[in-house]
């Protein structure tokens, strides 16, 4: 992808009131995907693209998330710190020279799709610095006591081609349950894990934690060793997850650390042969736990009663029925556990499945009941009673807002919808491959609804979607396609398919996940991690719809040419002029009218010319029989036409006759063929400086007649 001459500008610099700056390629977000994708065109040899990140440093989850323990995915060790991951990103954006490229502490808050300029508008609200991390819930807290200046400055209007948005899934974290009174009571710090307060002591501290997700399992098993040395940790429980033992790496933490940088730079492919047999081995586990059939019931069970006795084999026996799960393993996110089991034999540490049911100043009260198992098991030895317990500190590690898929950001598409309410009139939040939507036009989002997988790497599943989104803005920034869209039918095929398809997996286990909201799965993708990559690498181009230019359409039938390189016709490729409706796949009167086209092809006289409508004699085209016109299509595709032997004689609206082309798909083709009906909508002539010619194999003989008889004067008359 060569450097354009589309550029970051400014423009109606001296008028202030109608001035704003026009972007190529406008990204949000600066998180993995952000970063990934600006990394890739900076590659390919563009770099005129902005970043907006909302917060105040770049990282999306690795920069909000920073408790302690947290970790994942694979660099020096097999789950290496945040921090590393952190560095990790902020590498490639240095390796890459885009570190100018992003803006913080900006939120884009809008878009709008400007139909007649082609153009998103955005609209981007500047924040005081560092307030882009906080919660919504901690805005508007801070909104409310000092004023909508203490959390935002000013916004602006820009203009952008392209809009890829890369906002990530766990960065607003879940509010405190409104359903629990007492909150403003609490003299003690509270906050969410995603918010870790670094400035907050623990030491001899009695802590409160809400959850037993991924994140707690990470920091409640640190809390009461050095450096933060909790007094008491209890932690609430709503329902247990399952827990496997994380994977070691080979040769140990610390040797894997030390030598396997060394050893995979000097060893040609072992990294990436490495990198592979981690995939292969996660990508196991879907064709083991998560899909549906009855192999993979038997496998489950087997795997289930591995973990439920590993589980017993190291808690406490008071924990065994709390933690033994009653749905099936991959419902929910699994933990993959080092630590947080042995924790629980830490006398500090505490674990209850008992509701909090109030607050006070220093303390909470569990109980009565319980949430896991269920309260009316009468057999059931897990405590419902009340109890109130001493707290200093709570930490919430109950989730994050991963069902308001793009919340807050509002989008508004071609037809005046707002893709939120579109989402809603069909049932809940989905996209095309997760990454486009019809009416969203030059629109693409990295790691939309039902792209995450609960066995493989987020990573791999966002780099993918990168590949694909490459393959269609090539075409936009190199100026072959002025607008990419995916068709509406596509887009629904695909959405149907894919809820049907997760009813047939371990997501519809029998557990409460945050995959699901009222019955519908906007996250979870329902195939393997190969069959996604595939379906990236190999671009299904009749699902969209690529508004050619004339560039393009050149390209487009110069690549169509060598494809039927055996072949021996003569081509003509239309070039799209403003109001011109051209069409896709071959030409029949099926197609064209199933797409909603009505055109009528027309011979147009020798005398014909710019001044002149009159037709003068017609013409005799025995010597062109056979000839076959290719006409470039929006999508890619042609229609092939074939002159034949036989004149076809029409009236024209003025009683004389004119002599016309007998083309095989008829002459009026489209939503009225043969009504005789005047469709609505402006005529537009397309002479012969719109066709480019091209000739190949045994047509060669009509090179020279295209060039200088009266055929250089065919046109068609598209209505």
């Amino acid at each position: 992808m060569s450097p354009q001459p589309d550029t970051i500008r400014i423009v109606n610099g001296l008028h202030r009131e109608t001035a704003y700056t026009y972007y190529p390629i406008l990204i949000v977000g600066a998180g993995e995907s952000g970063i990934a994708l600006g990394a890739r065109l900076t590659a390919e040899g563009f770099d005129q693209f902005r970043i907006f990140e909302r917060q105040a440093g770049l990282g999306g989850t690795w920069w909000s998330n920073r408790y302690p323990g947290v970790a994942c995915d694979v660099w020096t060790s097999l789950h290496p710190g945040g921090a590393e991951i952190y560095e990790y990103l902020s590498g490639i954006c240095e390796k890459y020279h885009f570190v100018d490229k992003i803006q913080f502490d900006t939120d884009v808050s809008e878009l709008r799709w400007l139909d007649k300029e082609q153009v998103w508008e955005a609209t981007l609200t500047y924040m005081v610095s560092g307030t882009g991390d906080l919660s919504r819930k901690e805005k508007e807290g801070r909104i409310a006591e000092n004023g909508r200046e203490s959390v935002y400055l000013r916004q602006e209007i820009v203009r952008a081609r392209i809009v890829c948005s890369c906002a990530g899934g766990l960065v607003e974290p879940n509010a405190w349950p409104s359903s629990i009174p007492g909150r403003d009571t609490f003299e003690g710090p509270v906050f969410h894990s995603a918010r870790w307060d670094h400035s907050v002591p623990l030491k001899d501290k009695n802590v409160v934690v809400v959850g037993t997700g991924c994140s707690a399992a990470q920091f409640v098993p640190l809390l009461t060793k050095e450096p933060y040395n909790a007094k008491s940790i209890t932690q609430i429980m709503r329902s247990p997850p399952w827990v496997v033992p994380k994977p070691q790496e080979p040769f140990g933490r610390e040797n894997y650390k030390k030598y396997s940088p060394a050893i995979f730079s000097t060893v040609p492919g072992l990294a990436f042969l490495f990198r592979l047999v981690c995939f292969a081995t996660a990508e196991k586990d879907w064709y083991t736990i998560f899909d549906d059939n009855s192999w993979n019931h038997k496998s489950r069970k087997k795997l289930e009663a591995q973990m439920v006795a590993r589980m017993k084999a190291m808690v406490p026996e008071k924990y065994h029925e709390m933690l033994t799960p009653n749905y099936s393993i991959g419902c929910k996110r699994r933990i993959f556990d080092a630590a947080w089991y042995e924790s629980l034999n830490d006398p500090k540490v505490e674990l209850t499945t008992k509701p909090i049911t109030k607050v006070s100043p220093h303390s909470v009260t569990i109980g009565p009941g319980r949430q896991y198992p269920d309260p009316t098991d009468k057999e059931s030895r897990v405590p419902t009673d009340e109890e109130t317990i001493p707290a200093d500190v709570i930490i919430l590690g109950n989730g994050f807002e991963v069902t308001t898929w793009l919340h807050p950001l509002k989008i508004r598409g071609k037809n005046g919808d707002y893709m939120q309410d579109v989402w809603d009139a069909r049932g809940g939040p989905q996209a095309y491959l997760g990454l486009a939507m019809d009416g969203f036009p030059n629109l693409f989002i990295i790691f939309g609804p039902n792209t995450a997988t609960g066995h493989s790497s987020v990573i791999l599943a966002s780099e993918n979607m990168i590949e694909y989104t490459i393959k269609v803005i090539k075409k936009i920034l190199h100026g072959e396609v002025a607008t990419a869209e995916v068709k509406k039918e596509s887009e629904m095929a695909w959405t149907k398919t894919v809820q049907e398809r997760l009813k047939r997996t371990v997501f519809n286990g029998g557990c409460k996940n945050w995959y699901q909201t009222d019955g519908w799965n906007a996250t979870g993708y329902p195939y393997s991690q190969i069959d996604f990559t595939f379906r990236c690498m190999f671009p299904k181009w009749s699902d969209w719809d690529l508004q050619y230019t004339r560039k393009g359409l050149v390209k487009q039938q110069a690549s169509d040419d060598s494809v039927r390189g055996g072949s021996s016709r003569s081509s003509l490729s239309a070039i799209p002029t403003n109001n011109c409706a051209l069409f896709d796949g071959h030409l029949d009167i099926e197609t064209l009218g199933g797409a909603g086209f009505a055109s009528q092809f027309q011979y147009a006289g020798r005398e014909r010319d710019e001044e002149s409508t009159t037709t003068g004699d017609a013409w005799d085209l025995s010597a062109y029989s056979g000839l076959e016109i290719d006409v470039g299509a929006g999508d890619g595709k042609v229609y092939t036409l074939v002159v034949k032997d036989e004149q076809a004689q029409e009236k024209r609206d003025d009683g004389r006759e004119q002599a016309g082309i007998n083309w095989e798909a008829q002459f009026r083709v489209g939503a009225h063929h043969g009504t005789g009906e005047e469709r609505e909508g402006k005529k537009v002539w397309i002479p012969w400086s719109a066709f480019k010619p091209t000739y190949r194999g045994k047509q060669k003989e009509y090179a020279e007649k295209l060039r200088t008889s009266e055929i250089r004067r065919l046109g068609f008359m598209m209505r």
